[in-house]
């Protein structure tokens, strides 16, 4: 029998197609690839639970198993089982200039029940585009949001597009702590009747909470609950004793772990590790009187996008440790702490690996979530290896 170039190829493609199976390769990529990882107190496994999420900001785990996820250019999806939905309906008008977008996500503490979700975003007005919290319900089948209300919009508005914060911690009570950058305006963390540069304390319904230092006062915005924050991109609760955590970008050098307490002032951009861009120095260094130092910091910059507590079941030698999720040098940085919460060592995981990572979550199985901030963006698990040397 004679062969012909086209039977030729043919017969050569079938031979690398079964070679490749027999090697155990794949032409087409899985959605559910994995990767062993060493680490310093235990072997990890990442496994990718989904690709072509473009720009995801925040990661929620649904009761059922599933994963809500928000797209920064202001798409909500859900994934299942490897796959992608189709975007969520219901979700208001975003501005997505610049840093801004549909930003983060936190589900209401009785969300089996109510299906009521938070989610913060950037809103138009008059003079241009600010923080916004909404609230909404997740509709039974999952494919649209019901009753969206926005309940919060920061004061005073403006055209700059950078450092919208704006990590939600759903605090016991089910009132939101939430962060809002400075808007790429130092002297706004430091004005106390402008909602720019602080984290704030709002119920449920979007009143100001009871315990915030200026409600009742004309000293302050009564939404605030501290001040000085350059833009605090993570915000978590620890579940174990109700401390509060925020990690901020700082300028060169001077990313911040703080625990913000009511009416204290973090120093932004007065006070800070680093310099400003320009090279100069901060007016008063990096710590003063009547502001408060960080829990630690890091120079230089890592750009922290998010920060979880540990308390898993997963990674028991991990409990009360720190993670933070880095869009510099694409990494995870786990912090170990003594009892008294100071921060006594790191280690920087996956740096490279994976792109930048925005968010980091702790799933109730003691798995850590992350997701990519790439325009093909992954949601990835971590958790511990099964692979016995």
């Amino acid at each position: 029998m004679r062969l012909d170039k086209s039977d030729l190829k043919d017969l050569l493609r079938g031979a690398t197609a079964t070679l490749l199976l027999v090697l155990g390769f794949s032409a087409a990529p899985s959605a559910a690839q994995t990767r062993e990882i060493p680490s310093k107190k235990a072997a990890l496994t990442v496994e990718t639970l989904a690709s072509g999420l473009k720009k995801p900001w925040s990661v929620e785990v649904l009761p059922d198993g599933g994963y809500l996820v928000s797209e920064k250019g202001g798409t909500l999806r859900i994934v299942r089982n490897g796959e992608v939905s189709a975007p969520v309906s219901g979700v208001p008008e975003v501005a997505t200039n610049g840093q801004g977008g549909l930003l983060d996500l936190a589900l209401a503490p009785d969300f089996a029940a109510s299906r009521m979700l938070y989610f913060t975003y950037s809103a138009r007005g008059d003079g241009g585009s600010g923080t916004a919290v909404a609230k909404a319900r997740l509709s039974e089948d999952g494919t649209k949001l019901e009753d969206a209300t926005r309940i919060f919009l920061m004061s005073r508005l403006t055209t700059r597009g950078q450092h919208f914060g704006s990590r939600i911690a759903v605090a016991p009570d089910g009132s939101l702590f939430f962060g809002i950058g400075d808007r790429g305006e130092g002297g706004r963390a430091q004005d106390p009747r402008d909602h720019a540069g602080a984290i704030l304390h709002i119920n449920p319904d979007g009143s100001p909470a009871a315990d915030n230092p200026f409600r009742g006062t004309s000293d302050g915005l009564a939404e605030i609950w501290s001040k000085g924050h350059r833009n605090p991109q993570g915000l978590a609760i620890d579940p174990k004793d109700g401390t509060l955590l925020s990690v901020e970008h700082g300028a060169r050098g001077g990313d911040e772990i703080n625990n913000p307490q009511p009416g204290r002032n973090y120093g932004w951009p007065l006070v800070s590790y680093g310099r400003h861009y320009s090279g100069a120095e901060f007016e008063l260094g990096s710590s003063a009187r009547d502001y408060e130092p960080p829990l630690y910091y890091w120079d230089p910059s890592i750009a922290p996008g998010a920060i979880a507590v540990y308390r898993g079941p997963m990674f028991p030698e991990w409990d009360g440790n720190l993670i933070v999720a880095a869009l510099k040098y694409q990494l995870v940085a786990r912090l170990e702490r003594d009892d008294s919460g100071a921060v006594l060592s790191e280690e920087r995981l996956f740096a490279g690996e994976f792109g930048r990572i925005r968010d980091v979550v702790v799933a109730p199985d003691g798995a850590l979530l992350l997701l990519t901030d790439e325009a093909d963006g992954a949601l990835l698990r971590v958790a511990r290896s099964t692979v016995v040397d």
